[in-house]
């Protein structure tokens, strides 16, 4: 079994020492040989000997994009997982939420990014077009107010992305 030392070394940006752990934690979790884990990997269509899987596990081998490819599909784990630090990636569900609070954060880089251009959009046009800035400021202003207000009713964990309301049809 693999020391709790060991686990405490892992370090976020040490993908293959992570990689060469986690496939010990991984093949040991399900009682597996080398042997097992190279017949498996075989059966996937990935080329890998005993002695191959035992060098990598233990540093005396460095593993190529293919090979952790390979090792992720047969043990069931996303390659993110996989190269993640072994004392997050062991639990599985932490390493979901991760995942998933990474691309919340995306997702919110990419709207702020949008809203901008958009923002940016509308202000040149108002720019061209001054006689209507002041009515347009109002219709911005009360749908983003009808908005925000909507969401804090349903709650801000809850509330669906714009244009999934099940009333969207009767708000337009």
């Amino acid at each position: 079994m693999v020391a709790e030392d060991e686990l405490d070394e892992g370090v976020l940006l040490r993908g293959e020492e992570n990689v060469a752990l986690r496939l010990r934690i991984e093949r040991e979790a399900r009682g597996w040989s080398t042997n097992a884990l190279s017949d498996r990997l075989v059966e996937a269509g990935y080329e890998m000997n005993p002695s191959a899987v035992w060098r990598i596990e233990n540093g005396k081998r460095r593993i190529n994009l293919d090979e952790a490819i390979g090792f992720a599909e047969v043990l069931g784990v996303s390659l993110q997982n996989l190269v993640g630090p072994p004392q997050l990636a062991a639990k599985a569900r932490a390493m979901e939420l991760i995942d998933d609070v990474v691309r919340a954060f995306r997702e919110t880089q990419r709207a702020g990014v949008s809203l901008t251009r958009a923002r940016d959009a509308l202000d040149a046009y108002l720019a061209e077009h001054p006689d209507i800035r002041e009515e347009a400021d109002v219709m911005v202003s009360n749908a983003m107010a009808e908005e925000a207000i909507a969401n804090f009713a349903i709650g801000p964990y809850d509330a669906p992305p714009p244009g999934e309301y099940p009333d969207d049809e009767q708000r337009d």
